[in-house]
């Protein structure tokens, strides 16, 4: 099966490929992984050292214990996130970004900026929306 192009860009409008052709499956995956509720936190909170399960899932706040582990282990599959057990009693379990991990830092960071910088228009578009069509 032929791999998608480098870039959509280099796509042809008529050669964009269906949400039902085989080869948007591996990128419909890793989205759903990427753009997860706390998959942004976590690899932001990883950026600058590695951290303990407890103490990740207290500076993300908010997060249960469940969510985070679910998370984790998607991010560990994925390729993103090194998990580390070291064998103390208690065990000792650190989680690091991995190279790749570190890779994602880009465009999260530029969604995150985009949405900062545009957060005010979009929350006019809704009002608007609400008031045009009402809410759900």
């Amino acid at each position: 099966m032929k791999p998608l192009a480098k870039s959509v860009e280099d796509l042809p409008r008529e050669q964009l490929p269906h949400h039902d052709d085989p080869r948007c499956a591996p990128v419909r995956r890793l989205l759903q992984t990427v753009c997860s509720k706390w998959c942004s936190l976590v690899v932001a909170h990883l950026e600058a050292e590695p951290q303990r399960f407890t103490d990740l899932k207290r500076s993300i706040g908010g997060v249960t214990q469940k969510s985070l582990t679910a998370t984790l282990r998607e991010l560990e599959k994925d390729g993103l996130v090194n998990r580390v057990v070291t064998p103390t009693i208690p065990p000792r379990v650190d989680y690091s970004l991995t190279p790749l991990g570190r890779t994602l830092l880009v465009p999260l960071k530029a969604l995150t900026s985009w949405a900062i910088e545009n957060e005010a228009a979009v929350s006019s578009a809704r009002e608007r929306y609400e008031r045009e069509h009402g809410s759900d």
